[in-house]
């Protein structure tokens, strides 16, 4: 019987307690017949272990996706849960000291952010201590740096969650500094 892997859950949990209006048109955890077909953290291992979430990346508000993914990156050079994680075209690993670079895998990953966890997360469901979660600094950061995490990203990569994806760079949003197609009736 397959299982999701305590870390899974608890970030999942977490994910929906600080974003409970968030979309979860593309979230999921177990692979589907095309995850199947190939080695896929999405798959139960032998002891049934799923050790991937993927999470919609429309949270509510603008460029939030953004600003969570670079917060789990910066938590994952600490807790060794975190295998990995895709999201908008990057992925950081272990790999690169979890710096982002290009991710060229055939799913981009623009309309959800993926995560994908180590055996040590199968038994492991703790807490993700990160501002947006929690308010708790990453790695004994202090406050000021906390608050400024993922800014950089966010700021580089415009928002069209419902249409091309995040990044896509349209220009259609009459709201102060968007960049998105999606609340363009919002004046």
């Amino acid at each position: 019987m397959p299982k999701l892997c305590k870390a899974g859950t608890q970030l999942r949990e977490q994910i929906d307690d600080a974003f409970p209006d968030r979309s979860r048109i593309s979230d999921g955890w177990i692979g589907d017949a095309r995850h199947q077909a190939r080695k896929s953290d999405h798959n139960p291992d032998v002891n049934g272990w799923v050790r991937a979430i993927d999470v919609s990346a429309d949270l509510g508000s603008q460029n939030q996706m953004f600003d969570l993914a670079d917060q789990l990156r910066l938590l994952a050079r600490s807790d060794k849960r975190i295998s990995y994680i895709i999201f908008n075209s990057r992925i950081a690993s272990w790999r690169g000291n979890y710096k982002w670079r290009t991710y060229k895998g055939i799913n981009p990953h623009k309309v959800h952010m993926h995560v994908s966890f180590t055996a040590k997360g199968d038994e492991d469901g703790s807490m993700f201590k990160i501002p947006l979660l929690t308010g708790e600094s990453i790695n004994g950061a202090d406050k000021k740096t906390s608050s400024k995490l993922g800014k950089i990203f966010s700021r580089s990569l415009p928002s069209d969650l419902h249409g091309n994806g995040l990044g896509s760079g349209s220009d259609t949003c009459k709201r102060s500094g968007c960049n998105c197609s999606c609340h363009s009736s919002l004046a």
